[in-house]
């Protein structure tokens, strides 16, 4: 505790003060002070150093699963907790970024570049772009906002992304690698088809866009918060009772899916854990509309995956 003290004191600038993706679609502010250990035990610089360099995204993944129902992906542009995705034994989070940063503080190579590139095996993108009928070459510009451009404008590092987003979140790939997925890290299947690899990465897209609570992406919220009180958690809430998120006695969220509220992603329940993780708190405004939010997040998800189409050959 002396060294985190020691840390705080002498490290608290303000931009050190970071949002992290602690838990799903549940964002915390942190101290996050780089290599400098003593506030977090292991703050994994040499990763998270690309999470703050500049604009990213990270496809944060577990290596190994404990249970069958393998749903243990999902996707952060901040700095991440190991327990992001599921806190259960053997689940820890792996935060493989899209871009790599070149460390400002360590520039003694004349010819290192100066500019950030992405984070993938060169042979193995340039097969997948084949494949999929796109450019390996027509990427993002070094300033660029890679993440302004949709559909069939996206940078071709961001449709393979989006891809892969896309392949993870089928139902019948996961159904189909079910025990591998338990194991290891997910294996990624070349598309058939230039047809198939486009929509594939449009859902990918689509789903990546909701699951970073992008405005337009989520469009209306219609789970209205409603009833009398004082807007806390009480002791033994949250409950679902006939569409209704109840927070206590008198208050609740109206309207809400029984897929939402059971949704599971990772080690988590989001919809239920979110609550839970603030009983005896008020809500504010903004705590209410994060909420509704997370019920929007679960249910087109659930939308979303049950359109991906995605061909397997499991002959190999």
């Amino acid at each position: 505790m002396s060294n985190a003290i020691a840390d705080i004191n002498q490290n608290a600038t303000p931009n050190a003060y970071r949002k992290v993706a602690y838990r799903l679609l549940d964002e915390r502010w942190t101290l996050y002070t780089g290599n400098n250990r003593g506030f977090h035990t292991n703050p994994r610089y040499d990763v998270m150093r690309h999470m703050i360099a500049g604009q990213n995204l990270s496809m944060t993944v577990c290596r190994q699963s404990v249970v069958s129902d393998w749903a243990h992906v999902f996707v952060s542009d901040k700095i991440g907790d190991d327990s992001y995705v599921s806190n259960r034994s053997k689940e820890r989070a792996y935060f493989p970024p899209l871009y790599l940063y070149p460390d400002a503080s360590n520039q003694t190579d004349a010819f290192a570049t100066k500019h950030r590139t992405i984070n993938y095996d060169p042979k193995l993108y340039g097969a997948l772009c084949r494949a999929a009928g796109i450019d390996p070459l027509d990427q993002a510009g070094p300033d660029d906002d890679f993440r302004a451009s949709t559909g069939d404008a996206r940078p071709s590092e961001i449709k393979v992304f989006d891809y892969i987003y896309g392949v993870l979140h089928s139902p019948d790939y996961r159904a189909t690698y079910a025990e591998f997925l338990k194991i290891d890290f997910p294996r990624i299947p070349y598309p058939a088809s230039p047809e198939v690899f486009a929509h594939i990465s449009d859902k990918g897209e689509a789903l990546r866009r909701v699951h970073l609570m992008e405005a337009p992406a989520l469009g209306e919220m219609p789970y209205v918060f409603d009833g009398e009180g004082d807007d806390v958690v009480a002791s033994g809430y949250p409950k679902f009772e006939g569409g209704r998120v109840l927070i206590n006695e008198d208050q609740y969220f109206e309207g809400v899916p029984q897929i939402a509220w059971g949704f599971h992603i990772g080690g988590y329940q989001p919809a239920q854990k979110w609550l839970k993780d603030r009983r005896g708190r008020t809500l504010s405004w903004d705590d209410i509309g994060h909420y509704q939010k997370i019920i929007k997040v679960l249910t087109e998800t659930d939308r979303i995956m049950g359109e991906i189409e995605l061909p397997l050959d499991t002959a190999e």
